[in-house]
């Protein structure tokens, strides 16, 4: 089958992975289908998604055990008590192999700031219990989310989900994307996974490419019971970031696609049917327009963005500059900052400005991908970088770099804080070293900088309280956004701050820096370092995975990261010693420590 964009909006029109539509009692009870016996079950848990203040989608999949089943019953309830006393909803669908078996019901006429409890049935076996809660309208005084991304299966264990389930007053999962990996057991952070007991089955152990390939990757991340956990204990908002189709993923290609997999366009719409087959996502006509909105009583406007499939342009290359040269190093900057490169589109970013400056909701939160602060970091720094990621490339030991780097950091340190001091004896060329910087990651927010300055600067005219969330880098980190001194809305103005949560189980930034967490004096005094060189930057923690819990109340957004002791062992414990927490007040776009 050729699936092109065109046959791909037509499938979605028709209905592909589409949501039935459940309005109340129907007086539909649990059976055994009739005379029909067929031997099935739920292996993949439940999981419910895009919660509104009067409706909640609700996901289950069912697996038949035989191969050549292409149709099966599945019956739902709904019930505002675990034990199923009182039923508010109940029905029945038919789905079949063309969802790959899976379902999604949208509820509705729900009540708002309601817990739910809803459960499947199939020819005789019923599902696990889940429970989601609906949004809450008119004044309310406390939103409590957790914010998680990045969960590779193959490089370790999802006790962070496990954690997650633990939460007892979440409103709501945010997931910022990369929920699967595209890889294959010979890819990227797979090099623990027999140990582990965490390999690819065998029909799937490859990189993925077509549909097939990316609804078994789902069916087997679905397996792993901490995540089931998650999904069954709370809501989750998603948006899906690069890996869900391949790594670096822009409009119209990504960095791990070459001609050899076939047309991209095709590869990448496969992947978002997928998406929306296997994620209590609410479907909508057009799969790739996925930014959303949701409103928390007066507290909170939540926007759920694309920083990737829908308009995002080829991240530039420092390879394709000569920044040896002034010309070159001239036309980078004036490519860093040219209007016409697109992150969000100017469809995406105009609603989201409208919404911005429109809301009179408390908070306004950017549920999205990629970096938002401004990550620059001294040149020394980055040629480290690139040398240790060369080092590993070739096989090199790079723990042997690991006490030239920390010289490096100890000198421009120094030198950092006599600059911020005002040290009167800093020379030209010293200061040259910590004030000549470029973007540390291209892929991110810095390589799209016009769209920043557009966003922030709106924050900033319209006196709104900005808070963005991020994903993506596998570390933790907390940023102070600001406007750039040309900015022609606001100049130099702080217009909010960003919270970064830590990977599920992907690696960070600790394995080009070749850091363990046996290294703690080491990673500390490399953190804090960084915290220092860049100029935005408040915090991070460069060893550790964990999420992100963040409470917003009438006075003050509190984010609290919460980390793991270990993924690459199924015993371990939360490090309290590394928990760590910035606020900010409303009507002060300032991060502030707890």
């Amino acid at each position: 089958m050729s699936f092109t964009r065109r046959t791909f909006l037509k499938a979605s029109a028709a209905g592909f992975g589409a949501a039935v539509l459940s309005f109340g009692l129907t007086g539909c009870a649990f059976d055994d289908n009739g005379d029909v016996h067929i031997p099935v079950s739920f292996d993949h848990g439940v999981a419910s998604g895009d919660p509104l203040n009067d409706s909640l989608i609700i996901w289950t999949r069912v697996t038949p055990k035989d191969t050549t089943t292409d149709s099966l019953k599945v019956q739902w309830q709904v019930a505002l008590d675990p034990q199923f006393t009182t039923i508010s909803h109940d029905g029945e669908a038919q789905i079949s192999n063309a969802t790959d078996f899976t379902l999604k019901v949208d509820l509705q006429g729900l009540r708002p700031n309601t817990a739910y409890y809803y459960r499947f049935n199939a020819h005789g076996k019923t599902s696990p219990v889940g429970q989601g809660k609906t949004l809450p309208i008119g004044d309310i005084d406390k939103v409590k989310l957790a914010v998680v991304s990045c969960a590779n299966y193959p490089a370790g264990y999802f006790h962070v989900y496990g954690e997650i389930a633990k939460q007892p007053d979440l409103d709501a999962v945010i997931h910022l994307g990369d929920y699967i990996y595209e890889y294959g057991n010979d890819g990227y952070a797979t090099e623990d996974a027999a140990k582990l007991g965490r390999l690819l089955p065998e029909d799937n152990q490859g990189e993925i490419i077509t549909l097939s390939d990316y609804r078994k990757r789902y069916a087997n991340y679905r397996l792993d019971g901490n995540l089931q956990a998650a999904h069954s204990h709370c809501a989750f908002i998603t948006v899906w970031d690069d890996h869900e189709v391949a790594n670096d993923t822009w409009r119209d290609g990504a960095q791990n696609h070459n001609s050899d997999e076939g047309d991209f366009s095709e590869r990448k719409l496969q992947a978002l049917q997928a998406y929306f087959e296997w994620m209590p996502i609410r479907n909508v006509a057009d799969k790739e327009r996925i930014y959303r909105r949701f409103e928390f009583g007066n507290l909170v406007s939540l926007y759920m963005l694309d920083t990737r499939m829908l308009a995002r342009d080829k991240p530039l290359d420092y390879a394709d500059f000569e920044l040896s040269t002034a010309t070159g190093q001239g036309e980078f900057v004036n490519a860093l900052g040219a209007d016409d490169r697109a992150l969000l589109g100017s469809e995406q970013l105009t609603w989201l400005t409208d919404g911005i400056k429109t809301s009179d909701n408390r908070w306004q939160v950017l549920g999205q991908q990629v970096l938002m602060t401004k990550m620059h970091l001294p040149i020394e720094v980055m040629l480290l970088l690139s040398s240790l990621q060369t080092t590993q490339a070739s096989g090199g030991d790079p723990r042997a770099m690991l006490a030239q780097a920390n010289i490096l950091f100890a000198e421009l340190a120094q030198i950092k804080i006599r600059v911020l001091k005002g040290d009167p004896t800093v020379t030209p060329a010293e200061l040259a070293r910590v004030e000549t910087t470029v973007p540390y990651n291209l892929d991110a927010w810095d390589g799209y900088a016009y769209e920043r300055e557009v966003l922030l600067g709106t924050a900033v005219a319209a006196q709104k309280n900005l808070v963005v969330l991020a994903g993506d880098t596998h570390n933790a980190w907390a940023g102070q956004l600001k406007t750039d001194t040309n900015n022609p809305i606001a100049a130099s103005k702080n217009a909010g701050v960003e919270f970064a949560t830590a990977s599920v189980s992907s690696p960070g930034l600790e394995e080009y820096l070749a850091l363990t967490t046996q290294d703690a004096q080491t990673v500390a005094q490399i953190e804090q370092v960084i915290a220092l060189l860049v100029n935005d930057l408040a915090y991070n923690n460069l060893v550790n995975r964990g999420y992100l819990t963040v409470t917003f109340t009438k006075e003050q957004a509190n984010a609290q990261w919460n980390y793991v002791s270990t993924i690459k062992a199924a015993d371990y414990q939360m490090l309290e010693e590394r928990k760590k927490g910035f606020i900010m007040l409303a009507g002060q776009p300032q991060l502030l420590t707890v």
